[in-house]
């Protein structure tokens, strides 16, 4: 299912995209983070996606390392499989986070829903921020953005470029 997006495919977003692309992909990590969903039922019964497009996109999501398949049996029935977040799949709560930030902002219904994020143990409630390395919280509207080799960002947490 990856293919080469763009003249520049080597970007990060680029690569992204060679996976995440698709929007029935998008939700089904989202039903596997917000409503925690793992098996093939519960995905098909949030989505009403058909099921062999399910199963492309569940496969594609184990192949790439953001999920893995699990077999289960409920008492009296067959084996099956279900389908958990890896810590890859995990990541993409950020992502989530920052398109239903975006939806909610930009794409308002008076009938829409949103996920709320808080601590798991606390219910803190966490939002989505630009942070600089001293903690302090950026808007959006005063940062810029440039092309950068991954391998001089200091990590995926802090892409503070480093001095060579």
């Amino acid at each position: 299912m990856t293919k080469a997006l763009g003249k520049d495919s080597t970007c990060s977003i680029a690569r992204s995209l060679e996976v995440l692309g698709d929007s029935w992909t998008l939700l089904i990590v989202r039903e596997a983070v917000v409503a925690r969903a793992t098996r093939f039922q519960e995905f098909r019964d949030a989505l009403g996606v058909a099921p062999n497009i399910l199963t492309k996109r569940l496969t594609m999501l184990v192949e790439q390392g953001l999920m893995e398949r699990r077999t289960y049996r409920e008492p009296g029935e067959r084996a099956r499989e279900e389908y958990i977040l890896t810590e890859s799949g995990r990541d993409l709560s950020l992502i989530i986070a920052a398109l239903a930030s975006w939806g909610r902002n930009h794409r308002p219904r008076p009938d829409g829903t949103s996920p709320l994020f808080a601590l798991e143990d606390s219910g803190t409630v966490a939002r989505l921020a630009f942070v600089t390395s001293d903690g302090a919280a950026v808007p959006p509207h005063a940062l810029t953005a440039r092309r950068t080799e991954d391998a001089v960002l200091d990590d995926t947490t802090d892409a503070t470029p480093r001095r060579r």
